[in-house]
């Protein structure tokens, strides 16, 4: 197995603590991005990896991070956008946006396309984790990303992983020629401390002892197919702008097929995040 540098966000805690641990062991290098000081660089001197420290509800911090990174990784063949979460009330950021939106897309799209002279120079791999909420939940509007109408926690955080889908297929669309390839995957219901600050009825099947009898995976488990894509490569294990589950090609909402929603949002995004040129 070839070594590979891998950039793993929401690193800290979860499925990204698991995985970094075992991709470390497989010996790749890994650089660790978290929220949390303490369980980032915890984590960080347990398995003797860099670290970096980024609040995706602030772009300023996304920025800075970008830069950092292509500062210290002249290569980088893998990208895992990992970092997300679900959350209670409609609460916007210092950006301006809603907190769901921001923090599992919009970012990650902004922290993506800051990287992306790197990404593609190593004909890198992205990989977003997406979630079934996308089918569940998930109901893109173009006209309405921030969910001011009829707003939901669910809503949200559906959308947002709809969000992570499409944007794994544009990013294949427009860069696959480049060497990039781009996919999105749910990891499972992982037992983890997701839905633990939110008013969503999901809190009450991760956060309570008779939701934690219904079937959660360890992160250890969750993490697999997240370790399964990042040490593999497109065209072999996986294809490229594909969503997956169980590491299988899997259906999910009908709208992550839709080529022109995913288009569009990509140009909002851009314009969201405050990129002048969008690459395309």
């Amino acid at each position: 197995m070839l070594e590979k540098t891998i950039i793993l966000t929401g690193a800290s805690d979860g499925i990204g603590a698991a995985a970094a641990r075992q991709l470390v062991a497989d010996g790749h290098t890994v650089a660790l991005v978290g929220r949390s000081k303490q369980k980032t660089e915890a984590l960080a001197q347990e398995l003797d990896a860099d670290f970096f420290l980024a609040d995706f509800t602030r772009f300023s911090e996304v920025r800075t991070l970008a830069a950092r990174l292509k500062d210290e990784y002249p290569r980088i063949d893998v990208l895992v956008n990992n970092a997300g979460g679900i959350f209670g009330d409609q609460t916007r950021t210092e950006d301006g946006f809603e907190k769901t939106l921001q923090v599992n897309h919009l970012a990650p799209f902004l922290l993506t396309n800051l990287l992306m002279n790197t990404l593609t120079a190593s004909n890198a791999s992205i990989i977003n984790t997406a979630s079934v909420g996308a089918r569940f939940f998930g109901k893109i509007d173009l006209d309405n990303l921030n969910n001011e109408r009829r707003y939901s926690a669910n809503k949200a955080y559906g959308d947002a992983k709809l969000a992570n889908i499409l944007f794994a297929k544009e990013l294949h669309r427009r860069f696959s020629h480049q060497g990039i390839s781009a996919v999105a995957f749910h990891p499972g219901n992982v037992m983890t401390s997701f839905a633990s600050d939110t008013t969503s009825v999901l809190r009450f099947i991760y956060q309570t002892p008779l939701g934690r009898m219904t079937g959660l995976i360890s992160p250890e488990q969750g993490a697999l197919p997240l370790v399964w894509l990042a040490e593999g490569e497109s065209g072999r294990e996986w294809v490229s702008g594909e969503y997956y589950e169980k590491q299988k090609i899997a259906k999910t909402n009908p709208q992550a097929a839709d080529a022109q929603l995913a288009a569009g949002l990509w140009d909002k995004s851009a314009e969201f995040v405050g990129l002048s040129t969008p690459a395309q």
